[in-house]
């Protein structure tokens, strides 16, 4: 009889909880699809029995969807009968007045929750974040400083978070760096921190803030390396390369490091164009000594960084670089001739080609840098490519193609390999073979997933617009000498066929090439003002042709770089982006628009 009854009371329990569980998953089923009046008639039973977050939290959902204030009201104080009814719960209570509009009930209850606050660590965290919740800053940081009298230390990392969404840096900042001295393992979130709510270089009077509160830091704490390593971070982003080594050297002394931040440092000062920071951190490490991890990088890098400017002045002052070239000499002599060297012979080769007039004795340097033992496949590579643009430099071009054509082969499917497959195809461009050269620009577009690059492009747009659309050969073969006379800097002779091709064939559709290839001459002798008015001739008369957007963004450079008038910069660049917005030049064009507008160009 007893067995009977247990199987009896069993068989009930489960269809109880069957039936129970039928009704939640309708009531969910109705939640779900939106049907908030039937999924209401469901929960109204399972409340009384099921009081789990995940119901209240559908209940109160479905109440709030029906406007049902008296009922959502007595749902949520249900839960809040208890004398130790924890702060959260009142929260709960004021955000339910605040969604009906009722302001005074919402404060009353906010205040009730003030007044639970337990002076715990925890308690202030979770009821600050219940405050956050809601967008109530003012009462999250209400929540802290009462913590904060009640004994309760260890909140500087939520006060950097909440100060920042309140916008009081003054306040963030001084919490940042309370946190840094007792914990600064928390760099990289302060760091981050920083960057999300100051942006220092589109605010510089919050830059200058925080530098005077970093400065403040680390002559309380000089035995804290966190403020120093700040300081790097904060040159960094205002880009002030200078104070950034100031403090990085500090670090490095201090902590025995190998350099490693300083060579960091350098390139990204290189990368933003301020070689004389980066050439100052390259010689620091150089300055280590040969067992130094990086010596020969920074030696070498240091030499790049100093030369690197000077070639691209305009216009290019020779006095100089022969007089830095004197010290590639010396360095060439001082640690030899090796693969760890290699990289500054390569570029003493390429100056004294290409602007020492010396080419003879680059070949030379080239082919002794080619025997060396154990030399890098890919410097090798650098080096046969350098080599090749000498021979054609000296019209040497058939064996500057074998030169190519081995690095094709060894670096197939590499950029090596791509940028020899357009160099030879510019060499058959030079001979006249027009049509084998742009079948290697086509096979070098459809072998490779990257980007061809743009002069490869702008060589498969002269041929294609300028030779098989046309019936006449003659101009395009004049063009494409001249074009071979102005890389072997022969300008005179250059212009010769430039301007026999103008009087023989007036009107030619090579005549936007033939200026810009006027212009880009004269700016390599350094004759700015006549290059600015080639260019400005290509714009206003050629606005239609391939290479109007090219003369837009040399006349914004030179505008921005040589005569310092960005507001006719920005005009040039401005309308490059606006008539060429498919141009290849678009891109870096604007960078440098949102740059002179002041906008923040990495974001």
């Amino acid at each position: 009889m007893k067995k009977s009854w247990i199987l009896v009371a069993s068989i009930l329990v489960a269809a109880t909880t069957s039936w129970s569980q039928s009704d939640l998953e309708l009531a969910e089923f109705y939640y779900n699809e939106g049907s908030y009046v039937q999924s209401k008639l469901y929960l109204d039973q399972i409340w009384k029995k099921n009081k789990t977050k995940m119901v209240f939290d559908m209940y109160y959902d479905v109440l709030i969807a029906l406007d049902d204030f008296d009922a959502a009201e007595k749902l949520v104080k249900s839960r809040m009968r208890s004398k130790n009814t924890r702060a959260n719960a009142y929260v709960e209570l004021g955000e339910l007045y605040l969604h009906f509009g009722r302001e005074a009930q919402a404060r009353e209850a906010f205040d009730e929750a003030m007044a639970r606050l337990q002076p715990s660590r925890n308690s202030a965290i979770g009821l600050a974040n219940a405050f956050l919740k809601l967008n109530e800053l003012d009462l999250a940081l209400e929540v802290y400083a009462k913590a904060q009298t009640m004994g309760v230390d260890n909140l500087d990392y939520q006060l950097v978070d909440l100060e920042g969404r309140r916008g009081n840096y003054d306040g963030m900042i001084d919490a940042a760096m309370r946190l840094l001295h007792t914990k600064p393992t928390y760099f990289r979130n302060i760091q981050n921190s920083f960057t999300r709510n100051l942006r220092v270089l589109d605010n510089p009077e919050l830059g200058s803030l925080l530098k005077g509160k970093l400065i403040t830091a680390a002559r309380n704490y000089p035995g804290d390396s966190v403020y120093p390593e700040l300081l790097v971070w904060y040159f960094n982003q205002v880009k002030d390369f200078g104070n950034a080594f100031i403090h990085a050297k500090s670090l490095d002394l201090r902590g025995g490091e190998d350099g490693n931040r300083i060579i960091a440092l350098a390139q990204t000062a290189a990368r933003n164009g301020d070689y004389s920071a980066a050439a100052r951190c390259y010689a620091y490490v150089a300055g280590k000594g040969m067992d130094n991890l990086y010596f020969f990088t920074a030696r070498t890098q240091s030499l790049r960084m100093r030369m690197e400017p000077l070639l691209k002045t305009i216009p290019t002052d020779n006095g100089a670089i022969e007089g830095l070239t004197v010290e590639y000499k010396q360095t060439l002599n001082d640690l030899g001739l090796s693969a760890e060297t290699a990289g500054i012979a390569k570029d003493l080769a390429h100056v004294q080609a290409f602007y020492l007039r010396s080419p003879s004795q680059a070949i030379e340097l080239l082919e002794d840098i080619l025997k060396i033992p154990a030399l890098y496949e890919r410097t090798a590579a650098l080096c046969k490519l350098e080599l090749g643009d000498i021979l054609v430099f000296q019209d040497n071009i058939w064996d500057a193609s074998l030169l190519f054509s081995q690095v094709e082969l060894d670096f197939k499917d590499d950029f090596f390999g791509h940028e020899a497959k357009f160099r030879n195809a510019r060499i058959s461009y030079y001979a006249g073979d027009f049509d084998w050269a742009q079948a290697q620009l086509d096979a070098l577009k459809a072998s490779t997933s990257k980007l061809i690059s743009n002069d490869a492009i702008d060589l498969s747009l002269l041929i294609t617009d300028n030779y098989a659309m046309d019936t006449i050969s003659a101009p395009m073969w004049l063009y494409a000498q001249a074009d071979l006379l102005a890389t072997q800097h022969r300008y005179t002779e250059a212009r010769s066929k430039l301007d026999s091709i103008v009087a023989v064939w007036p009107g030619h559709a090579l005549e936007d090439e033939i200026l810009m290839t006027q212009g880009r001459m004269a700016l390599e002798q350094g004759d700015i003002d006549t290059a600015l008015v080639i260019f400005q001739e290509v714009v206003d008369l050629h606005f239609d042709d391939i290479l109007a957007d090219d003369a837009l963004f040399e006349l914004g450079k030179l505008h921005e770089d040589q005569i310092g008038d960005e507001e006719a910069a920005a005009n040039y660049f401005e309308q490059l982006l606006f008539d060429y917005p498919n141009s290849l030049h678009a891109v870096e064009a604007r960078r440098r628009y949102r740059a002179m507008r002041g906008d923040n160009v990495e974001q």
